[in-house]
């Protein structure tokens, strides 16, 4: 017997081929989050280029609202949704951020790609304010049970976290990235409330530290996001809810579920776990970590919330592909469990 579950399992991925689409079908996903094909930022297969089996993303690579429309029409002939694209590449808001030459451009660009994914009727980008790339995100890896391999961050791994990351002149004050973010949202929120696209915003990861490599770090704890929803309010502004950053900080996750459930700015929930806390972390297997999921999804089912979740970092498994297809695959299946014990059983 099988019940109507209200929140539901979808999966990140770049590769919309046939082969991947039935494979997420077939582990009882219903949703999809397109990752760009822009920069290596999650680790996935190229192999198969056939048309339309990749959405580019990026500076000058603005998806047209045709391509849109074929890549969602690809989806749901594999009974799949897509409702949203994973998050926006940094070669679109870097000179934004830094308040570079070439802001104005990446500005107009992202509002088009907002426009265009409206009219596709794709209701969600997700992005971040956190320059992937230009400084470390991990420092190595951990052993998992059976041999499962981890990413991890060790701090004093770092052979100069005081040293500028490539390409910057000089260090940057907090102020001005917070000027240069609410700057960002005055421009690009009121194309998204009139296109009626959702803004979801992600952690920088790892969290907790203020700033590395002479780069702010805005978005690195609850205070923080809160004043980034509050900054220029909108009801279509919201967090791309990263369970792992949180865990990394040492927060009682399911406190901050219902912080921001109550404020209503859930977008999406990327359901992850890590062992430890910042500055000396590694990613698990999600029932393995610092959090206990059954908890976090009865929260979750308390407080109303009807979205998604998705497996974001998973451990690399026996026989895996880049994509690791095996540890996804378990932690579908896990999610979609404790969604139905909760959702099933008593009130």
């Amino acid at each position: 017997m099988t019940t109507e579950t209200t929140i539901r399992v979808g999966v990140r991925t770049r590769s919309l081929t046939d082969e991947r689409l039935q494979y997420i079908r077939q582990l009882g996903a219903t949703d999809v989050f397109v990752d760009h094909a822009d920069v290596e930022e999650e680790p996935d297969e190229f192999n198969d280029r056939d048309a339309g089996a990749t959405l580019e993303v990026g500076r000058n690579a603005i998806p047209s609202v045709r391509e849109l429309e074929a890549a969602k029409a690809r989806v749901e002939a594999s009974d799949l949704a897509l409702i949203g694209i994973q998050s926006l590449p940094y070669s679109l808001y870097g000179d934004i951020m830094f308040d570079r030459d070439g802001k104005t451009e990446a500005l107009e660009q992202i509002t088009t790609l907002v426009r265009n994914l409206g009219e596709a009727d794709i209701p969600i980008l997700g992005y971040q304010w956190n320059p992937r790339g230009v400084v470390p995100m991990r420092t190595g890896t951990a052993e998992l049970r059976g041999g499962a391999r981890g990413t991890a961050f060790d701090y004093d791994a770092l052979e100069d976290p005081d040293e500028l990351a490539p390409g910057l002149d000089r260090v940057y004050t907090e102020d001005e990235f917070w000027d240069n973010y609410e700057s960002f949202l005055e421009e690009v929120l009121p194309v998204a409330e009139s296109a009626g696209v959702e803004l979801a915003l992600h952690p920088v990861d790892p969290p907790g530290l203020e700033s590395m490599c002479g780069i702010p770090r805005l978005c690195r704890n609850v205070e923080n996001f809160e004043r980034a929803m509050d900054s220029v309010p909108s009801d279509i502004h919201s967090l791309k809810l990263c369970l792992g950053c949180f865990s990394q900080l040492g927060e009682d996750v399911t406190d901050v579920v219902r912080i921001f459930g109550e404020r209503d700015q859930i977008g999406f929930v990327h359901f992850r776990d890590v062992v430890g806390t910042v500055p000396n972390f590694h990613e698990t297997f999600v029932d393995a970590g610092n959090f206990d999921p059954a908890e976090v999804i009865k929260t979750l089912d308390e407080i109303g919330y009807d979205g998604v979740v998705i497996p974001d970092h998973v451990p690399e498994m026996a026989g895996d592909t880049d994509w690791r297809h095996r540890g996804r695959g378990y932690t579908v299946g896990y999610l979609r469990g404790v969604i139905d014990a909760v959702e099933s059983g008593p009130s």
